[in-house]
C-alpha cells in the first residue's frame, strides 16, 4: 500500500537574532537597506513537504515513496531517509544545482525574515510518475511549479487518486490552472487561508469544491478541521498538544495521518482525527522531522484522546 508523495525535499537554516529587526531597519532610510545581524544561536533541519510528510507516515508504519529532486549537496538528506528505512528510488538528484533551501531569521518579537533558494526543485518535472511502480494512492504537495502540474496530469493518466496539496506553491498558479488540479483530484487538502485563496482565484464556493471531488479537506489550526465528504460535513476536533514549540510542518504531518487513513481503509472521522492527532504530536517540537514517538505510543495517544482505537 504504498504512497507517492510528489513534493519538495529542502534544507531549513534557522536562526536567531536577539533584537528586533525594527531597531535595526530605519523608516527614512528603507530605499538603501545595508544591515547585518548578529546570530549567535543556529540550527539546521531537514524539511521540505515531501520529506516532512514521508517522515510521519513513516511513523505510522506507512510506506511512503519520495518523488523529489535533491541537489549536489543532498547526500546527506538521502542517506537519512535510507537510515529511516523510507526508499529513495524515486529520488533525482540534480548536479548543477543545490538543493532547495530556506533561510531563516527570527528576532525576538518571533518576527522572520526568510530567505528561499528553490534550486533543484525547479527541476522536479523530470520526474515521471510512471517510473515510480506500483502505488496506491498519491499527493501532490508543493514543488515547482512544473512538476505539480506534470504529476497531477502523470497522475489521471495512469488512474492513481491523488491528493492535491497546493500548499505554499497556490500563488504560483492562476484561477483556471487551480481549478483543473481540482479537476483532476480525487482530494483537495488546504489550510483555511489556502481554502480563502483557492476560492478567491477560482470563484469557486466550498460546496462547488466538494462537488468535484471525493473529499475536501480544512485544517484550522488549533481549532480542529474540516472534512466535507459527499454533502455531509465532518468536524474533526484539535487534540491537545503537549506543548507549542514551532509549527513548522504541522500540516505535513496531518497530511500523513490523511494518507494512512485512506490506504489502510479508516473511515473518515478515524482519519481526521489520527491526522490532527499527528499535527499535535509534531508542533511539540521543534523542526519538522526531529519527534519520534513509537507506533505504539500514537496508538496509545489516540485511544487517551478518542476512546478508541484506530488499528
Amino acid at each position: 500500500m504504498t504512497s507517492l508523495i510528489c513534493g519538495s525535499l529542502a534544507f531549513d537554516s534557522i536562526m536567531l537574532f536577539g533584537g528586533r529587526f525594527s531597531e535595526a531597519l530605519l523608516a527614512d532610510q528603507l530605499h538603501q537597506i545595508n544591515v547585518s545581524f548578529f546570530v549567535p544561536e543556529m540550527r539546521r533541519e531537514f524539511g521540505g513537504c515531501a520529506g516532512n510528510i514521508a517522515y510521519n507516515l513513516k511513523l505510522l508504519n506507512g510506506d511512503p515513496l519520495i518523488m523529489a529532486t535533491i541537489g549536489k549537496d543532498g547526500g546527506v538528506y538521502l542517506e537519512r531517509l535510507e537510515a529511516l528505512g523510507i526508499s529513495t528510488r524515486a529520488i533525482r538528484t540534480v548536479d548543477s544545482t543545490f538543493t532547495a533551501q530556506a533561510f531563516i531569521t527570527t528576532d525576538s518579537g518571533n518576527n522572520q525574515i526568510t530567505a528561499f533558494h528553490p534550486g533543484a526543485m525547479t527541476m522536479s518535472h523530470l520526474n515521471k510518475v510512471a517510473e515510480a511502480g506500483p502505488v496506491k494512492l498519491a499527493i501532490v504537495a508543493p514543488d515547482g511549479r512544473d512538476g505539480m502540474l506534470q504529476h497531477a496530469a502523470d497522475c489521471v493518466a495512469l488512474g492513481i487518486p491523488f491528493i492535491f496539496d497546493p500548499g505554499q506553491g497556490l500563488p504560483m498558479f492562476n484561477g483556471q490552472e487551480l481549478e483543473h488540479f481540482i479537476d483532476l483530484a480525487s482530494y483537495v487538502a488546504v489550510n483555511d487561508y489556502e481554502a480563502a485563496l483557492l476560492m478567491e482565484r477560482t470563484g469557486l464556493t466550498l460546496a462547488h469544491i466538494t462537488q468535484r471531488v471525493n473529499a475536501l479537506i480544512v485544517t484550522r489550526g488549533e481549532l480542529g478541521a474540516d472534512i466535507y465528504v459527499k454533502g455531509e460535513h465532518i468536524a474533526i476536533p484539535p487534540v491537545q498538544a503537549e506543548a507549542v514549540a514551532d509549527p513548522t510542518g504541522c500540516g505535513d504531518a496531518f497530511r500523513a495521518g490523511i494518507l494512512y487513513g485512506l490506504t489502510n481503509g479508516l473511515d473518515w472521522p478515524t482519519t481526521g482525527r489520527l491526522a490532527s492527532l499527528m499535527g499535535a504530536i509534531k508542533i511539540a517540537h521543534q523542526g519538522g522531522q526531529n519527534h519520534a514517538p513509537s507506533r505504539e505510543e500514537i496508538e496509545e495517544r489516540f485511544e487517551r484522546a478518542f476512546g478508541y482505537r484506530f488499528s
